[in-house]
């Protein structure tokens, strides 16, 4: 099998994240995005020893457990790629995969307590970044996702299902509006261009909605009029804010090098399970805001009802789950590296009236050694690449009777696992827990007890 060479293979089984599985001549062949009992083609994009890797051209058979997607963008949008999976089905498979991956590492799941789905499996995003660009070069302007395949091609997905009619209500009025004024968007290989990004955030249960348009300083372009017109729209919730952010930055990102406030306030408050938190717009918070409520819920249960725990937070952020913790402690302490979350931690503290919790802001790996108090419980939830071995450590030397792990990424969660097992501890219960409809992303919670 030559690189670039196509081939056609029958997809037997699911890796994570969504990774079908055929065979061809013996050899594991691995194609993204497709699932058992499918027979794809794709071309030969990596070529190992242990196995090859396709880049997916066509699906040439279904499996018979597919549906009809209902969006109009699915396969062209870059986004979700299994809403042609039944919800269900999509759980259950979801389930596979992670138990493959504990499996194949041989590293226990304790008593495993299966999938928690998601309450909703459309309108359940919080945030949405969407790029400003055309679908083909020289098109009209549009504001949306990126094209599946296409480096970059962008198709305004004004009629998206996975966000509420709020977010759509912005973005048709958006493209409308720049449409006529001839503005070019930002070429990231040209760095030319004035209109970048369009972020929208919407607190699900407050209906407090936040509007951030994202330009370089390339145009003087007076936004007023853009204002006036966001302002105008009917919404479902109440806006409360409209911002302009000025980014001059070579990368894609959106990366806030001024933000102006062109009408309310810069932040959205948000409620869950009780306690309200201020978002800002750069601040990081769980995109499935019903999501997150199931998923704390579960941190919380795993901890028990005892409330005389000293209880460390590690990879804090914006301190939800701590403070969510805050109940059953005697005492929270929340280590995070972005200063500005930790700023946001303690206003959201002290917005909940709590004061048994702490924040600090700093390198995990280095601010955790200078901390005296002891834990009773550990909370890690890492960002995609795990806990560093410098700081895993750390969190073994303080010796805690138990740690909860909220994993984003189950592969790096099953390396850090075994490290934690082999030092000490046993794995006593697992879930996933689906925050992410349609996706191939999933959070995996797992309670670890110090063995005697």
């Amino acid at each position: 099998m030559r690189k670039g060479s196509q081939l056609t293979v029958k997809i037997e089984k699911i890796k994570f994240p969504s990774t079908g599985v055929g065979t061809h001549e013996g050899k594991e062949i691995h194609v993204k995005n497709t699932f058992p009992g499918q027979t794809v083609t794709g071309m030969i994009k990596k070529n190992r020893s242990e196995f090859s890797e396709l880049k997916l051209i066509s699906i040439d058979e279904k499996a018979e457990y597919e549906i009809d997607a209902p969006c109009e963008y699915f396969g062209v949008c870059g986004g979700c790629s299994s809403q042609n999976i039944a919800y269900e089905k999509q759980l259950d498979l979801l389930s596979e995969e992670v138990k493959e991956l504990f499996e194949t590492s041989n590293t226990p799941m304790g008593e495993y307590l299966g999938v928690v789905g998601s309450r909703e499996q459309w309108e359940y995003r919080n945030k949405m970044e969407f790029t400003f660009g055309d679908m083909e070069k020289g098109g009209e302007l549009g504001c949306g996702m990126h094209m599946k395949g296409k480096s970059f091609g962008i198709i305004t997905v004004e009629n998206c299902m996975i966000v509420d009619e709020d977010f759509r209500t912005v973005i048709k009025a958006t493209v409308d509006y720049f449409k006529g004024k001839g503005l070019d968007y930002y070429r990231v290989m040209k760095r030319t261009g004035f209109l970048r990004h369009l972020v929208v955030r919407k607190a699900t249960n407050t209906g407090e909605l936040m509007i951030n348009l994202v330009t370089t300083t390339q145009s003087d372009f007076d936004l007023t009029e853009w204002v006036e017109v966001m302002k105008s729209k009917k919404y479902k919730g109440e806006l409360v804010s409209v911002l302009h952010t000025e980014n001059d930055s070579l990368s894609d990102a959106v990366i806030p090098q001024k933000l102006n406030i062109m009408y309310g306030r810069d932040y959205i408050i948000e409620s869950l399970l009780g306690l309200k938190f201020k978002i800002s717009p750069f601040s990081f918070f769980q995109t499935n805001s019903q999501g997150a409520e199931s998923l704390y819920s579960i941190v919380r249960d795993f901890m028990g009802d005892a409330k005389d725990n000293v209880v460390f937070d590690l990879y804090c952020g914006t301190g939800t789950i701590g403070q969510i913790a805050a109940a059953n402690a005697s005492k929270v302490i929340g280590l995070e590296l972005v200063e500005e979350a930790v700023e946001s931690a303690k206003e959201n503290a002290k917005l909940n009236g709590l004061t048994n919790c702490e924040f600090i802001a700093g390198d995990v790996a280095v601010t955790i050694k200078d901390i005296k108090i002891k834990p009773d419980i550990i909370i890690l939830d890492p960002p995609r690449n795990g806990v560093s071995p410098k700081a895993l450590e750390y969190v073994i030397k303080f010796n805690a009777k138990e740690i909860i792990y909220v994993s984003c990424n189950p592969k790096t969660l099953v390396e850090n696992l075994e490290t934690l097992t082999a030092r000490g501890y046993e794995v006593v219960r697992s879930t996933v827990k689906d925050m992410f409809p349609n996706t191939p992303h999933a959070e995996v919670v797992v309670k670890l007890k110090r063995k005697l």
